[in-house]
């Protein structure tokens, strides 16, 4: 009989099993989840009112103070998951889906460019049935040099928001619950958390969460096909500088600057209302089209690398 047959093997203390990874010397996912999560709001404190408290006597408008908003963001969330992903998950940071190399582009422009769609679609759609009003274009009652301005201001912010959303949602968040739960549990509860953090924007309601959870999983497609989080990144300032800035529709209950002044005037629970479209039931179709364009561009960056 040999030593292995007849040696007991360690029992773990319950303390242990509690809080540390049967496989690996490191916490379970949900305390690394935890510590992250107080870790963001810590430094979002500590950074942002150094930086909010003497701008309080200013009147900033909505986009300076959504900008400033980010900027806080982009730091306190990359430095939190960048913490956490060393430290707490002993991961490197590039392997939340970071890797630089010559497909980084290709992935960003194919998400604008497919939201880009996306959106044309839902406007072409919502006009041709009447539930449209189209009013003008900024450049008609605004000087050229501050329409050039406040597009480029307002794209700059949704890069941001692309970042921050995408390295927290689908790279922290999905892959922590991937760990610790299965790739299928990470997907659903990552895109659950996000629709549930939208739900502090202004007209939100819980058809409005639904319609974002089913971005969130949208999103995690883009990620899991490409096993990178730039296609996502990509997705996410795409959609939102389109619905808002190019076609006039409010972004996720906010209303930006806009190139194109229109009202809606369709169903509420297909057009989505005041919210906007991811509150209604038109999200739907074209979020399947969006992921066949996802599904088709993945296939042909996958044969041509």
């Amino acid at each position: 009989m040999s030593d292995s047959e007849t040696t007991p093997i360690a029992k773990r203390p319950i303390w242990a099993i509690i809080f540390l990874s049967p496989s690996e010397p490191r916490l379970r996912a949900g305390w690394r989840l935890l510590i992250q999560s107080i870790l963001l709001l810590l430094l979002t404190v500590c950074i942002g009112l150094p930086l909010i408290i003497p701008l309080l006597g200013f009147d900033l408008d909505f986009t300076a103070g959504m900008l400033l908003n980010q900027v806080i963001e982009v730091v306190a969330i990359t430095i939190s998951v960048f913490l956490a992903r060393r430290f707490l998950d002993k991961r490197s940071f590039v392997s939340l889906g970071l890797k630089l190399n010559k497909r980084v582009l290709f992935d960003l422009l194919a998400g604008i460019l497919i939201t880009g769609l996306m959106m044309g679609l839902i406007y072409l759609v919502m006009w041709s049935l009447g539930w449209i009003s189209f009013e003008g274009f900024a450049w008609q009652t605004q000087p050229a040099n501050r329409v050039v301005f406040d597009t480029l201001l307002i794209l700059f912010t949704f890069i941001l928001v692309g970042w921050n959303e995408e390295l927290l949602s689908r790279g922290y968040h999905l892959q922590n619950l991937a760990d610790g739960l299965n790739l299928a549990w990470g997907v659903i509860l990552s895109a659950a958390v996000f629709g549930i953090l939208h739900l502090a924007n202004p007209n939100a309601t819980w058809l409005s969460a639904a319609g974002i959870f089913l971005a969130g999983l949208f999103l995690a497609f883009g990620c899991l096909r490409t096993r990178q989080l730039w296609l996502p990144i990509g997705l996410h300032i795409g959609w939102n500088f389109f619905e808002g800035p190019v076609f006039g529709f409010p972004v996720s209950g906010l209303d930006f600057f806009k190139l194109t002044h229109i009202t809606v005037t369709g169903p509420e629970l297909w057009t989505g209302g005041a919210f906007g479209p991811e509150a209604g039931l038109i999200i739907i179709p074209v979020l399947a089209i969006g992921a066949l364009l996802v599904y088709f561009y993945s296939k042909l960056r996958s044969e041509l690398t």
